[in-house]
């Protein structure tokens, strides 16, 4: 009975960590559009448009695989606070991609998992085991070598967005593994996608411009990658320990400068390539400890 409740526990894990790389792959595509976005709208409107076209996605799915009850059974405030924290977040990621590149904003992004890793152990009270702490200190010690020392080159208010985003992401997480007790997927989906969509809409009215035609398929693209990229990210920190996926977002550095290089025509420099290489091979060394942790219990009954 011990050894069947440690393996659902350890594949519940690892179902978390493989839903964080699907969300990963699917919120840098959506990240490109929103990027090819920003350079015809305002930010606030351009956060305003995820939102809008992300919603009736998740909207559908979740009455297809829940029901309206579950979206109203929820724990209000923590629903509350995230939203506003969506509404923040999104306004200043899409004011830095106006000037940043996606690596370059990925870059900076990347002290997220370290303060969802610290916010876990304050907060949550998870212990974070040597492994996995190495598995952070190596990747984030590649996202200082991509970010180099200084920042001038990236713009200070590109830079600040980031980081920015950054705090608030690493809260709303940790607020998602606390709801992830009490509330289902589709509601944590649903409830952020339809205040960020209210929220961001306020803010861009007074400035709002018409969305072209030709911008359509974009925002499809941004609905339907941003609906799988949310789902993944809430699936994963609900069902895993924030220090187990969260390092994982470092395996989207690679994605974005594939997307950079693609439609941009944007090469990375040495330092960009070096600093990756540590982010990716730490996500990986992760996993694969996280794997072994699974197929190989070490506790006895």
């Amino acid at each position: 009975m011990f050894g069947k409740s440690l393996l659902k526990k350890g594949n519940e894990k690892l179902a978390g960590m493989a839903a964080m790389l699907v969300g990963v792959v699917a919120f840098s595509f959506m990240d490109a559009g929103l990027k090819l976005l920003t350079a015809h709208y305002p930010s606030a409107q351009v956060a305003a448009l995820r939102g809008l076209a992300a919603l009736p996605v998740v909207f559908a799915w979740s009455m297809y695989s829940g029901g309206l009850r579950q979206l109203v059974r929820v724990r209000w405030p923590l629903h509350l606070v995230r939203g506003v924290m969506s509404v923040f977040m999104m306004v200043t990621f899409t004011f830095a991609l106006k000037s940043l590149t996606l690596a370059k904003v990925y870059s900076i992004f990347f002290i997220a998992p370290l303060m969802i890793a610290l916010l876990s152990i304050v907060l949550l009270g998870e212990r974070v085991q040597r492994a996995q702490w190495g598995a952070i200190v190596v990747g984030f010690a590649g996202v200082l070598i991509v970010l180099k020392p200084e920042t001038g080159g990236f713009g200070w208010w590109g830079t600040l967005a980031v980081l920015g985003t950054a705090v608030c992401y690493s809260f709303s997480s940790v607020i998602v593994k606390i709801l992830g007790r009490t509330d289902s997927t589709q509601s944590m989906m649903f409830w952020m996608t339809g205040m960020l969509a209210f929220g961001a809409t306020l803010l861009a009215l007074p400035g709002w411009q018409s969305v072209a035609p030709g911008h359509y398929p974009i925002l499809v693209g941004v609905a339907v990658t941003g609906a799988i990229g949310q789902w993944g990210i809430t699936v994963a920190f609900k069902h895993a320990p924030a220090a187990s996926v969260a390092p994982l977002e470092y395996t989207g550095l690679a994605w974005v400068m594939l997307i950079d290089f693609v439609v941009w025509a944007a090469v990375p420099g040495v330092r960009t390539l070096l600093g990756a290489a540590l982010i990716i091979a730490s996500g990986i060394y992760l996993l694969r400890h996280e794997t072994r942790s699974v197929t190989t219990p070490t506790d006895k009954p």
